[in-house]
């Protein structure tokens, strides 16, 4: 019987690809010319992401370091190095918070008994 396409690329490859690639933090495109054709990688990676490979990965390595009680879950994270997603870097400074806050904040505030409004500020407050 002919076998069809080209030889599976070793799953090793793969793991190593990925974890380096995560370690540098380097887009896929940029992977290094030693683990192959970026495409290929990527293509594996993703498979195996959806097939729940990497999850089922993480829970075994987890279980065996538990068992062995040298599982610590204690995070550290500096907060030089945590930014904000390019997409949030633009986004408009309109909190949602309404113009009775705004003008608390500067000073200017109405009385308390004024039910807050999110329309016009030269309105009259309402009679009772």
């Amino acid at each position: 019987m002919k076998s069809t396409g080209r030889p599976p690329i070793d799953r090793r490859i793969v793991v190593e690809a990925s974890a380096w690639r995560y370690r540098t933090g380097a887009p896929w495109r940029d992977l290094a010319e030693r683990f192959g054709n970026w495409i290929t990688i990527y293509k594996n990676f993703n498979r195996w992401a959806q097939a729940g490979v990497w999850a089922k990965l993480l829970e075994h390595v987890q279980s065996l370091a538990a068992h062995s009680k040298s599982l610590d879950w204690a995070a550290s994270i500096d907060s030089t190095i945590v930014r904000v997603h390019q997409h949030g870097a633009t986004l408009s400074r309109h909190t949602g918070g309404t113009v009775e806050l705004q003008k608390i904040r500067r000073g200017t505030s109405r009385s308390r008994n004024w039910p807050i409004s999110r329309g016009n500020d030269d309105q009259e407050p309402p009679r009772r």
